[in-house]
C-alpha cells in the first residue's frame, strides 16, 4: 500500500509534469508550459550539413509511433498560431495560421539562377521590401554577380543595401524571419536544404515550369506580401526526412568529414534534412539493384529492381507519383516506400507511420553498388557495409498558403497534374430518354421457358425471369430482374441452339 507521503510526492510529480512539457523528439532542445501560447525556439543549427552536427548528437528514432512532435517555431520570430480548442497533437489543417511574436524585419529572397525572366520580378520585389517595408533583404552572393544586375545602374542604390551570404559557408539561420522564393519547385527544395534545423516561413511565387509547391502568382505580390508581414496567412507544415549516411572505411587514406567512431570502422558521411524524397537507384550498372529495407531493426523486404524511393507526403506527388505511388496530403504524418520498376508484380508502394526508422543497405548477394540522392542533390555511391538511416524530422517546412492547406493542394492537383480531368459525359435530352424507354406495343408473348433455365455463366434469377423469342432474329432473351416500371436491369441474349444450364 502507498503511504500518504508517497501519494503527496506522486501528486507533486504530476503537477510538475503538467506545468512543463518536454518534446522527446527534439532531444531536449525545448520546454514549454501549457499556459504559454508560443513554444520555445530550439537551439540554433548550422545552415548547412556541418561536420560537427553528427558528432554532437546520436542519430536515433523517436519513441512516438506517430512521428516526432514538430517544432512549430520557424526562424527567430514566426510560429503557428495556437488553437486553444485543439485536443489532438495533429491540428486541423484549417486551423494552422501564421502569427509573429514580433514584426518581421529580415527576409531571404531566393531567385532561380541563370533565368533572365526573373530579373525584373526580383528587382521589383527587392525594391518593395526595402523602400516600402524598410526590411533587411538577404540574397546569395552569386545572385548579385549576374551581369544583368551588375550593369543596371538604376538598381545600384538598392544593390548596396543587400546582405549577402554563401551556401555552406555562412550561417544565417538565426537572422532570417521569413523566406520568399522566386522560381519553381526546385527553388523551394533549395531553400529547404539551406536550413538543417528550424526553417522560417516560406512564401513561394510560381515563376517556374511546374509550380506544384509554389501557389502564389506574382501579379499582385504587394498585397500578398503585406498580408504575410501582418500575420494574416495560413500555413501547411510539410514534414521532412532526417537522413544519415554511414559509410564503412576501406582504406587508411580515406578522408572522413565527420570523424571516426570508437571501433574505427564506421564514419558518418552525411546528415541532411530532405523535403521530397531519398532515391536509391542502380546508377550506371546494367544489373538490378538489390537492397535490404529494415524498419525499426526488422527486415521487411528486399528490393530487386531499378531502386526504391523513400518520400514524404510532399514528395508523394513528385518522383513517387511517376513510379505509381498514391498521392498523400502534406498534413498526413507518414513515410512512403515506393519501388522503382520492381522485378515483382506484387510489389506495391506502402505507407508506414511517420517516426519509424528505416535503414537501407546493400544485400550481401548484390552484384553491384547503388547510388543515393537527396531531393536530387548530393548524389553518392553506396557500397557493401554502408547504410542509409531515414526517419521523420521534427523540423517541418512551413509553406505559406494562398487560401488554406486543403484548397491549395487540390488546386495544385488540378492545375499542375490535371488530376481526374476529363471531358464530362453528355446528358440525355428528353427526346432521347423517351426513345430509350421500352415499348409495350408489339412485344411478343413470352413462350414457355423454365425459370431455372438461363445461359451458362449467368447468376440465378433474383426475383423474376422471363423468356421471349424475337420472331425476326430468332434470338431468345432472358431478363433475370425486372423492376416495377418494366425496365430490365440485367439481361442476357442467346440463340435457341446454345446450351442451357438447368438447376
Amino acid at each position: 500500500m502507498e503511504t500518504e507521503q508517497e501519494k503527496a510526492n506522486m501528486s507533486k510529480a504530476v503537477s510538475a509534469d503538467s506545468a512543463s512539457y518536454r518534446c522527446s523528439a527534439c532531444h531536449g532542445d525545448e520546454d514549454w508550459a501549457p499556459n504559454h501560447p508560443i513554444r520555445g525556439r530550439a537551439k540554433s543549427r548550422s545552415l548547412s550539413a556541418s561536420p560537427a552536427l553528427a558528432s554532437t548528437k546520436e542519430f536515433r528514432r523517436t519513441r512516438s509511433l506517430h512521428g516526432p512532435c514538430p517544432v512549430t517555431t520557424f526562424g527567430p520570430k514566426a510560429c503557428v498560431l495556437q488553437n486553444p480548442q485543439t485536443i489532438m497533437h495533429i491540428q486541423d489543417p484549417a486551423s494552422q495560421r501564421l502569427t509573429w511574436n514580433k514584426s518581421p524585419k529580415s527576409v531571404l529572397v531566393i531567385k532561380k539562377i541563370r533565368d533572365a525572366s526573373l530579373l525584373q520580378p526580383f528587382k521589383e520585389l527587392c525594391v518593395y521590401l526595402m523602400e516600402e517595408n524598410n526590411m533587411i533583404v538577404y540574397v546569395e552572393k552569386k545572385v548579385l554577380e549576374d551581369p544583368a544586375i551588375v550593369s543596371d545602374d538604376n538598381f545600384g542604390p538598392v544593390k548596396k543595401k543587400f546582405c549577402t551570404f554563401r551556401e555552406d559557408y555562412d550561417d544565417i539561420s538565426n537572422q532570417i524571419d521569413f523566406i520568399i522564393c522566386l522560381g519553381g519547385d526546385g527553388t523551394l527544395l533549395y531553400a529547404s536544404s539551406l536550413f538543417q534545423g528550424s526553417v522560417p516561413p516560406v512564401m513561394a511565387f510560381h515563376l517556374g515550369s511546374l509550380g506544384f509547391l509554389t501557389p502564389f502568382n506574382f501579379e499582385n505580390f504587394q498585397s500578398q506580401v503585406t498580408q504575410v508581414i501582418q500575420g494574416n496567412a495560413a500555413v501547411v507544415l510539410r514534414s521532412r526526412l532526417k537522413v544519415r549516411v554511414v559509410k564503412e572505411l576501406r582504406g587508411k587514406k580515406m578522408v572522413v568529414p565527420n570523424g571516426i567512431s570508437e571501433n574505427g570502422m564506421l564514419a558518418a558521411d552525411l546528415d541532411a534534412e530532405v523535403l521530397n524524397e531519398v532515391v536509391i537507384d542502380r546508377g550506371p550498372s546494367s544489373y538490378l539493384s538489390n537492397v535490404d529495407v529494415y524498419l525499426d531493426g526488422h527486415l521487411i523486404t528486399t528490393v530487386q529492381g531499378d531502386g526504391v524511393i523513400v518520400s514524404t507526403p510532399t514528395g508523394s506527388t513528385a518522383y513517387a507519383a511517376a513510379a505509381g505511388a498514391s498521392m498523400i496530403h502534406p498534413n498526413v504524418p507518414a513515410i512512403m516506400i515506393t519501388p522503382i520498376c520492381p522485378h515483382s508484380l506484387s510489389f506495391r508502394p506502402i505507407v508506414v507511420p511517420a517516426g519509424v526508422e528505416l535503414k537501407i543497405m546493400l544485400s550481401p548477394e548484390a552484384r553491384n553498388t547503388v547510388w543515393v540522392s537527396f531531393d536530387g542533390r548530393r548524389r553518392q555511391e553506396i557500397c557493401h557495409g554502408d547504410s542509409i538511416s531515414i526517419t521523420t524530422s521534427c523540423y517541418p517546412l512551413p509553406s505559406i498558403c494562398v487560401r488554406d492547406p486543403v484548397s491549395d493542394w487540390f488546386e495544385s492537383l488540378a492545375q499542375c497534374l490535371h488530376w481526374n480531368v476529363r471531358k464530362k459525359q453528355a446528358h440525355f435530352t428528353e427526346e432521347e430518354e423517351e426513345e430509350l424507354l421500352p415499348s409495350t406495343l408489339g412485344t411478343p408473348e413470352p413462350q414457355s421457358c423454365s425459370a431455372a433455365s438461363f445461359p451458362l455463366g449467368l447468376r440465378e434469377p433474383a426475383d423474376l425471369s422471363t423468356c421471349a423469342v424475337s420472331p425476326e432474329s430468332g434470338v431468345r432473351s432472358h431478363s433475370t430482374f425486372v423492376c416495377n416500371q418494366g425496365k430490365s436491369r440485367e439481361s442476357a441474349f442467346c440463340r435457341p441452339d446454345q446450351p442451357f444450364l438447368t438447376f
